[in-house]
């Protein structure tokens, strides 16, 4: 087949890496893709947001399939500039990406398919805001309705941090026109979780279970990142779990998106909060509520999880596409996966770019261990830093310490200035 996948970082080279494991040789693409993918794949100079070039290449050049890794190309309607050219695509339309794209709408059909998640309401203004926030008590979480490039959540811990959150998205506009709705939502209590699951507008078939790390030092101290490091299969979600995770969760939503004339095609990834029992349950009363949907992959997760799966990834991707998924198309190896994230110093505030990295020869020989490239860039023949996630090294083994073991061997070898990583990845599985 012959694929173009859509993107720059760790998700869109781990995609492109597991096509290029299928038996069938697949000719590869990537716009724009990074020097990771251009080892695997013919990189595209077409950004991931240019939706009308990247439509006009695939109308020339008529891939089999266009993977779209990111969630702002999804909201910005590529998958619709391509069905126009008659072109298959993985990934929903730009209506079945609001799920990310807006959280009122997620939460509103969350709603109406009786999905268990936080009790939430929408303000435009700052007073009123303010005034709901006594009804959730503390700690108290405000999201910016659109995308804001994963910072648009506040998780507070006072008052004054909240208040503090509203008057920076509704006055001070700090997410633009992301945050000109927020959501005040109730706080969840428990140990979140991440499942993939594959849907193909009618039926859905769900990964293996995954957890990321979100803030930046050991210990789950300082702010959020994109994820520091991800780990599957994820304990604190049992295999009893899954059936109903489906069931309670996920064909609601497809269901009740195609009663909104929405067919929702490609990954429904749904970040959950599990409760432990006597754990503060939320007011739905279930253990297992959903904080939030992404209408993609997630990135450090699909570094973990992709190398699980076996069997034909083209003809899955592509059955989803299609409109035919099975559930034996699925194929999960028995074996567990641990990604370590390597982070410019700085990050994820401001960071220098342009550092030589050594040791990703090196990495790459550790058994067991694949380098997938987030944020880098060739020039002069060397591979240069271009991003505040840089590298994703993940780590392959018959169990969890095995993994995370090989992924910190393969951390070892590489170096550039002012690189950084969490030491703990998987801290919560080792401590259950």
């Amino acid at each position: 087949m012959k694929i173009l996948t859509v993107g720059s970082g760790g998700r869109e080279h781990a995609i492109t890496w597991r096509l290029a494991q299928d038996e069938a040789k697949h000719e590869l693409y990537c716009a724009p893709g990074n020097a990771g993918t251009a080892a695997l794949a013919t990189n595209l100079a077409l950004g991931a947001e240019d939706v009308a070039n990247i439509a006009a290449w695939a109308a020339e050049n008529k891939p089999d399939l266009v993977v779209v890794g990111p969630e702002a190309p999804l909201c910005k309607g590529l998958v619709d500039a391509l069905a126009e050219v008659g072109v298959k695509a993985f990934g929903p339309c730009a209506a079945g990406a609001r799920m990310e794209g807006s959280k009122r709408f997620a939460k509103e059909v969350m709603n109406a398919a009786g999905v268990p998640t936080g009790r939430a309401q929408v303000f435009t203004d700052p007073a009123a805001a303010k005034a709901a926030l006594p009804e959730y008590g503390l700690p108290v979480v405000i999201k910016a309705d659109g995308l804001a490039a994963g910072k648009g959540v506040v998780v507070a811990e006072t008052a004054e941090q909240a208040e503090a959150a509203i008057d920076d998205m509704l006055v001070g506009n700090k997410f633009g026109a992301a945050g000109a709705e927020v959501l005040i939502e109730e706080f969840l209590d428990g140990e979140e979780c991440s499942i993939l699951a594959l849907v193909d507008g009618e039926n859905a078939v769900l990964l293996p279970g995954s957890q990321d790390h979100k803030r930046v030092f050991d210990g789950d101290k300082g702010p959020n990142t994109g994820g520091m490091g991800a780990y599957s299969p994820a304990p604190v979600v049992t295999p009893a779990m899954m059936p109903d995770i489906k069931e309670r969760i996920i064909l609601p939503v497809v269901r009740e998106l195609k009663k909104r004339g929405i067919v929702y095609r490609g990954v429904l990834y749904a970040g959950l909060m599990i409760t432990p029992p006597g754990g503060k349950k939320a007011l739905s009363g279930s253990a297992i509520n959903v904080v939030e949907f992404n209408a993609r992959f997630g990135d450090p997760e699909t570094e973990a999880v992709l190398p699980r799966l076996g069997g034909d990834f083209a003809k899955v991707l592509l059955s989803c596409a299609e409109g035919n998924l099975s559930e034996t198309d699925v194929v999960v190896k028995d074996e567990m996966a641990a990604t370590v994230i390597v982070a410019s110093g700085g990050y994820p505030g401001s960071y220098a770019k342009g550092k030589p990295i050594a040791g990703l020869d090196d990495a790459a020989q550790v058994p067991g261990a694949i380098v997938f490239h987030c944020g880098t860039k060739v020039q002069d023949g060397q591979v240069l830093t271009s991003g505040g996630r840089v590298l994703s090294v993940t780590g392959l083994g018959k169990d969890l310490r095995t993994a995370v073991d090989t992924a910190y061997a393969a951390v070892a070898k590489i170096s550039f200035d002012g690189a950084f990583h969490r030491a703990d990845i998987a801290h919560r599985a080792f401590n259950r």
